[in-house]
């Protein structure tokens, strides 16, 4: 599972003020990315997802995630915000790190529910949460990410 992430996919010194911001902000890069095809959709997918409960986590993390047949590609995007962006989240704090993860509809049952599972249990992980808001290489971001993912 680890082959969802790229270098290339992290983003550092993002700026946002709110989820719609970030939510669009990942939308548009998805497309520039080549993951997804059609950035108002995904945006959409997005939205609908977070109408059903905050993708807020704790530490400063949010796991904003969209099942979409816009997406082309499973993948996951990371942006890391300078300044904090109000989201709900567990811990009532601003995120400065989003662990997106997107995925074609048709695979929403499988895919889908694997990232989200492996990614939200990293995150409970105090770690690995100090270890990514720490990082400031995307290859290191990478690392973390992928091994924690690959992990059983």
């Amino acid at each position: 599972m680890s082959d969802f992430i790229s270098a290339s996919h992290v983003v550092l010194g993002c700026s946002a003020s709110t989820v719609d911001d970030v939510l669009k902000l990942l939308s548009e890069q998805a497309v520039s990315f080549g993951i997804a095809s059609d950035a108002e959709a995904l945006y959409e997918a997005f939205r609908a997802r977070e109408a059903e409960g905050t993708t807020g986590m704790m530490g400063g993390f949010a796991i904003p995630h969209a099942k979409s047949d816009a997406v082309t590609q499973s993948a996951i995007i990371v942006d890391k915000f300078d300044e904090g962006v109000a989201w709900p989240s567990m811990d009532d704090m601003p995120i400065t790190c989003a662990i997106a993860l997107l995925t074609p509809a048709s695979e929403a049952g499988t895919t889908h529910l694997q990232l989200l599972s492996k990614v939200a249990v990293l995150l409970m992980n105090e770690d690995f949460r100090t270890s990514v808001q720490a990082a400031d290489d995307p290859d290191k971001i990478v690392e973390l990410i992928s091994a924690g993912i690959a992990a059983e």
